[in-house]
């Protein structure tokens, strides 16, 4: 868990929320919670996806500098597996605005389910596209993802990790049928069960 904490503020700290990684077959949920200044405000924020990546590291470094408090947190894979990728979604969000060094007066999450927050929460569909606050935390969540992805790739060569991040891509899939699941695949996922499943089916026959 990362975060940062300005010294001085004076603004309503309200925090947004967002999430990166539901959608992959391996590596974990990562989510982050941020908290900005009124202003200035980082030029070009917007939903992460939107961006190019060298976009995404310059906002990255500018909203971790200029923010009041951000954290990012995330929820493993073994989380993923145990619990379900939507709640193991959820619980990388509380993390995120857990791990604040200074308690919001009101969460904005984006999309339109809860994680389950106490206080004020406001769930806001396509907030990462409209809310400032929320298109921070999407870049840096993404940002904070992807790197370790790329370094997950190194431990794991061959699935082209640092290439999709996890995502099902064709080549994801043909290196999972080829070399089998790994640790950080999620084995609730179906592809990567019937990848794991045909392994064992060779092992079996021998």
């Amino acid at each position: 868990m990362k975060q940062r904490r300005h010294a001085k503020f004076a603004c309503p700290l309200v925090a947004g929320v967002d999430e990166v990684g539901r959608g992959p077959l391996a590596g974990p949920v990562v989510a982050a919670a941020v908290i900005l200044a009124p202003r200035p405000l980082p030029r070009g924020l917007t939903d992460s996806k939107a961006l190019s990546e060298a976009d995404r590291d310059a906002l990255d470094i500018k909203i971790r500098d200029r923010a009041i408090a951000w954290c990012v947190a995330e929820a493993s894979v073994a989380e993923i597996d145990s619990i379900n990728i939507l709640q193991a979604t959820l619980l990388a969000m509380r993390r995120a605005v857990a791990g604040l060094a200074l308690r919001p007066t009101a969460v904005w999450v984006d999309g339109n389910r809860s994680p389950g927050i106490t206080g004020p929460l406001r769930c806001v569909v396509g907030g990462d596209g409209q809310v400032p606050a929320i298109s921070a935390a999407s870049v840096i969540a993404k940002v904070a993802r992807d790197r370790q992805m790329a370094d997950l790739d190194a431990q794991f060569p061959g699935y082209g990790l640092a290439a999709h991040k996890g995502y099902g891509t064709p080549f994801h899939r043909e290196a999972l049928q080829r070399l089998g699941p790994t640790p950080i695949h999620r084995t609730s996922f179906a592809p990567v069960a019937r990848a794991a499943g045909a392994g064992q089916r060779t092992l079996d026959l021998g």
